[in-house]
Formats: C-alpha cells, sequence, structure tokens
C-alpha cells in the first residue's frame, strides 16, 4: 500500500485501567470515562488530537451521536475555549462515515462510504493531506489496528477499573512496537498518552 502524500493516521479513545472503553453495561456504560472527560488534561488533550489533521474517520454510531453534541459545542459561546475548538473543527472537517446501514450522511461535509476501513483509508492517503484522525470510534480503530495501519495513539488512561465492558486491544492483533511521544496525569489520575507507532 503505497503512501504517497504522508497523511498519518491517528486514533484517539478513553479506557479505564483494565482496558475497557465501556462498562459491562453495554456501549452506553460510560460512567468510568466520561467522569474524566472535563478534566484540564482531556481538554488539553482534546486540544492536541486535531492540531494536525483535516478528516475524521468515524463509525455511524459516533457520527450520529457526535451530531446530536457537538455543533451546539461549536455555536456555544461560553462552551470551555478547548471544547469549542474541537466543535468547528469537527463540523468544518471532511468528515467520512463508515455505515452499512446509512444512506445519505448525517452531517454536512460528510459522505458515507460502505467499505473496509483499510480500503477507505488507503484512499484517503492516495490524496489531500494533514492527518486522517479516527476519534472514539471503537469498531473503525479495531480494524486498523487488525491492518497495523494506525501511526499515532491518543489514549486517555482514567484510573478505574470496571471488570468487563468492550476492549479496544484484543487477542490477534498483529505485534508492533509503539514510542511514547507525550504523556500527562491530572488530578484525578487520569492520564493522557501519546505513542507513535515505530515502523
Amino acid at each position: 500500500m503505497t503512501n504517497s502524500t504522508g497523511r498519518r493516521v491517528t486514533a484517539n479513545i478513553s479506557l479505564t485501567l483494565d482496558g475497557h472503553y465501556s462498562g459491562p453495561g453495554g456501549p452506553g456504560d460510560m460512567g468510568a470515562i466520561v467522569s474524566y472527560a472535563t478534566t484540564d488534561v482531556a481538554r488539553g488533550h482534546l486540544a492536541r488530537i486535531h492540531e494536525n489533521a483535516t478528516t475524521a474517520l468515524l463509525g455511524r454510531l459516533n457520527a450520529e451521536g457526535f451530531l446530536g453534541f457537538w455543533p451546539m459545542v461549536a455555536a456555544d459561546e461560553n462552551a470551555d475555549p478547548r471544547d469549542r475548538a474541537y466543535a468547528k473543527w469537527l463540523v468544518d472537517a471532511e468528515k467520512v462515515v463508515l455505515s452499512k446501514t446509512l444512506t445519505e450522511a448525517p452531517w454536512d461535509r460528510a459522505r458515507v462510504v460502505n467499505a473496509p476501513a483499510a480500503e477507505v483509508v488507503a484512499g484517503l492517503k492516495a490524496e489531500g493531506e494533514g492527518d486522517i484522525l479516527v476519534n472514539s470510534s471503537a469498531s473503525v480503530i479495531k480494524a486498523l489496528l487488525a491492518d497495523d495501519l494506525i501511526d499515532r495513539l491518543y489514549l486517555m488512561i482514567c484510573p478505574e477499573i470496571t471488570g468487563g465492558g468492550k476492549r479496544l486491544f484484543v487477542d490477534g492483533l498483529p505485534a508492533s512496537k509503539w514510542k511514547l511521544a507525550y504523556q500527562e496525569a491530572g488530578e484525578l489520575g487520569e492520564m493522557a498518552v501519546v505513542y507513535d507507532r515505530v515502523r
């Protein structure tokens, strides 16, 4: 797979200490993560994830869920400036939504693609510039990890153990090595880390 433009594929997700992105109650069981989402460290992390990105690659659930939240933040003059900057970026950025069921894009400046994540990423990397950010769409991140196509991981580690739920790093992924590019700990014990793939 050629990468003539040099675009990186980056991914952002929050995980508990035991590696879950949601709790045992299902996809909406986010209590162990949500309570850390508005800390200074989390908001600084949010500012970092999109600073070099020009494209948002999303799964259907996140595309629809984000639409109900981030445009309102973008329009809210009283919102935290870091939240608002991310929200404005997301509203204005090119958005590619991976879905087998959507027939039309849920956002402006978005298009729906029914194709494997690796194929979509290959197309995006062949043209344009800037990072391709997969933000919190675990199914897309998992697929790209399985194909070793992620160049940078932005992780928020939340200091709780859920004892169950969905895991990001599942058995069977190809072995890979990562270099720590950034780390910052918060007062509640949360930690923002950035890892770059060593190739």
